[in-house]
């Protein structure tokens, strides 16, 4: 969900060039057009940047990740309305795009061709301000709304069209601290190799369990139904650990990565809470975005304010996080980032600096450096499509 607190972008900016000034050289959008050349220029990483269209941006844009790091803007993609985050089909062959809008929140897919995505549907999210889209394997499509409260249930046949809504899961109660008024689904999961469907929802504090049953096209409430965060955490995003036991949960509203472990009979428990913040720092900071590598040995968290992504070491036995450091994220209000395919590299979308950022990854150690940065207006999400 767009946040309206704002820190000054020229400052930002001045702090952010003299970070990255000798690692990082910046090109934009009018550097290299809308044609879509640059990108042929390298071997890497295509990938995806979903925006909020409110001032310069104008939909989706497509750029590379170089094999060292480096960044190539390829162009405008598509234009469409706030398609604040993204999500590809199994087979790599589709792009599905939240429409962030209210009252009416949209899904649309898109046909990946060449430099461009080609609009093949567009459908009701099943509620206001969509923030987050899934698909699983089969097809199916999740949207977490954030205004309306609520999980919408589509599914995609296998040309890329997107059908009706087959069902809407509304959340209901409240939390205890500012924001938690009433529901606010910020995201929505197929669990790993299980029917079960999990979202978290910021406003009543808790995640949501739920069954995906595909004979009815319905969310049927599980065993487990909720299980509460502490007061005030406000969760946000989650990180599923390789191991299928432990669940990452990153708190918006208390800056904190909660460890939820599954028990012997398959239901989950809120475990320890982990600080994203360094000691000593005492400004605002609201958590976004939370990742795990593949091997399961390094969690990372994005704070906004501090605007760093914390980084943790995973205790393989217990899941326990111990603090690895942070890294700047060379600009403002750090939204998504992610990994890239061969987790050599971290990218960072820092919305209110209109920068995206590459990092290259210590395998070892887990941290990481600045290398490059290009400039793409209000960049909120990040996606990988096909290695070139």
């Amino acid at each position: 969900m767009r946040k309206t607190l704002q820190y000054s972008k020229p400052l930002i900016l001045i702090i952010s060039a003299a970070i990255i000034m000798n690692a990082c050289r910046p090109r934009t959008a009018d550097n290299y057009g809308d044609s879509g050349t640059a990108a042929g220029e390298l071997a890497g990483f295509l990938f995806y940047v979903g925006t909020y269209t409110g001032s310069e941006s104008r939909g989706i844009y497509k750029s590379l990740l170089g094999e060292d790091g480096s960044l190539r803007l390829s162009g405008l993609a598509t234009q469409t309305e706030n398609p604040s985050f993204l999500a590809l089909s199994p087979c790599g062959d589709f792009l599905l795009a939240v429409n962030e809008n209210s009252p009416a929140g949209t899904v649309e897919s898109f046909r990946i061709k060449d430099d461009s995505l080609v609009l093949v549907s567009r459908q009701s999210s099943g509620g206001e301000h969509p923030c987050y889209v899934s698909i699983n394997e089969a097809g199916y499509v999740l949207t977490a709304n954030y205004s309306s409260g609520n999980v919408g249930l589509l599914k995609m046949n296998k040309g890329g069209r997107l059908g009706e809504l087959l069902d809407i899961q509304q959340h209901t109660g409240k939390g205890s601290g500012d924001r938690q008024e009433g529901p606010h689904a910020h995201s929505v999961y197929f669990e790993p190799g299980t029917s079960m469907v999990i979202s978290s929802d910021l406003g009543t504090n808790e995640i949501w369990f739920s069954v995906l049953d595909t004979v009815q096209g319905r969310l049927l409430p599980a065993n487990q139904q909720n299980l509460m965060m502490e007061p005030g955490a406000g969760p946000r995003h989650m990180a599923f650990h390789p191991n299928g036991s432990y669940i990452y949960v990153i708190n918006e509203l208390n800056s904190t990565v909660t460890l939820v472990k599954k028990n012997k009979s398959g239901e989950y428990e809120k475990g320890l809470s982990f600080t994203t913040l360094p000691a000593g720092y005492e400004g605002p900071n609201y958590c976004a975005d939370i990742h795990i590598a593949a091997d399961g040995r390094f969690v990372y968290a994005s704070n906004r304010g501090h605007n760093s992504i914390a980084i943790f070491k995973v205790e393989p036995e217990t899941g326990i996080l111990t603090p690895s450091g942070h890294c700047s994220s060379s600009g403002e209000w750090p939204r998504n980032f992610v990994l890239s395919p061969d987790e050599n590299f971290l990218l960072v979308a820092n919305q209110n600096s209109d920068n995206i950022v590459s990092f290259k990854r210590d395998i070892n150690s887990g941290l990481c450096e600045p290398v490059d940065t290009i400039s793409i207006p209000d960049p909120v999400f990040i996606l990988f499509g096909k290695k070139l």
